[in-house]
């Protein structure tokens, strides 16, 4: 199983930048597709992005398509999360996500979440 920690989240005020980073251990890391999620308060855990093992595969949210970038690097067992021009509605918690399988799908099974990290836009 990959354990995963967040960092990165923050108060921002609109039409801010914010680079949020999952840190992730355990062997598997390099053949699992990640992904990031958030949630709102009152409302539904939903996807934001999503990578596949290699980082050459990427998939997006429609409100945050050309907004944010995920990428990762396998090296040093990281994703990231860049986020620019950041509106009152993404506020929310952030989770970085793996996968047990290498190419995203949305039925792929979960392997680990993180804790999660809190993003706040003000207005």
């Amino acid at each position: 199983q990959v354990q995963l920690v967040e960092s990165g989240g923050g108060l921002v005020q609109a039409g801010g930048s914010l680079t949020l980073t999952c840190a992730a251990s355990g062997h598997t890391f390099g053949q699992a597709a990640m992904a990031w999620f958030r949630q709102a308060p009152g409302k539904e855990r939903e996807l934001v992005a999503a990578i596949n093992w290699s980082g050459f595969s990427r998939d997006y949210e429609d409100s945050v398509r050309g907004r944010f970038t995920i990428s990762r690097d396998n090296d040093k067992n990281t994703v990231t999360l860049q986020m620019n021009m950041l509106i009152p509605g993404d506020t929310g918690t952030y989770y970085c996500n793996a996968r047990k399988n290498p190419e995203w799908t949305a039925a792929s099974l979960t392997d680990s979440w993180g804790q999660g990290t809190q993003v706040t836009v003000s207005s």
